[in-house]
């Protein structure tokens, strides 16, 4: 059920609501967004203070988790910035890390490995097309709203949408062949 606020000033009740209600939302989409597991508290700590400072300022000309999208979205990018800044390396080869990586029955559950292949798989994609990907297919959000989340035309969602899919297809194929033939 998405929060409908009214139109006068939400007060702490309201922010109580919005968190509740969103706060799985903002945790998955800073991960999918690529902010490293270790930082992810951090990270979602921001984007809560962010929407208490400006929840007052949300007039509704969207749904809220177009609202909240869009800070994730922006604290997830000052976070992989200052990763970049901080700890500088080469990530190219981390799908063929995990992808060769059998973990051990004890160390990972089967969906936790599940959502390290995704993770790995949607870090192959360009930041603007993995973005309306994970919206579109994670979030089940539409394309309109998806236009209304990133700040781009209809039109360019659906054809970043396309390709995405066909870029995320193709690295799935990839490490599934990897997995068929090994290291």
């Amino acid at each position: 059920m998405e929060t409908a606020l009214p139109s006068t000033a939400p007060g702490a009740a309201d922010f109580d609501a919005v968190y509740r209600e969103h706060f799985p939302f903002v945790w998955r989409n800073l991960r999918r967004l690529g902010v490293a597991e270790p930082h992810v508290e951090d990270a979602a700590q921001e984007v809560w203070v962010v929407v208490h400072r400006r929840l007052r300022e949300f007039e509704g000309r969207s749904s809220m988790r177009t609202w909240l999208f869009g800070i994730t979205m922006r604290t997830a990018s000052d976070h992989r910035r200052w990763r970049r800044r901080k700890e500088p390396r080469d990530r190219s080869d981390e799908v063929d890390a995990v992808a060769s990586t059998a973990p051990s029955p004890e160390s990972l559950t089967e969906r936790a490995q599940g959502a390290r292949v995704l993770d790995a798989l949607l870090d192959e994609l360009p930041e603007e097309r993995r973005v309306v990907f994970m919206l579109a297919e994670l979030e089940q959000m539409s394309s309109p709203e998806i236009a209304l989340a990133v700040g781009a035309p209809l039109n360019t969602v659906y054809s970043r949408l396309r390709v995405a899919r066909a870029e995320f297809e193709a690295a799935a194929q990839r490490y599934r062949s990897t997995r068929i033939q090994g290291p």
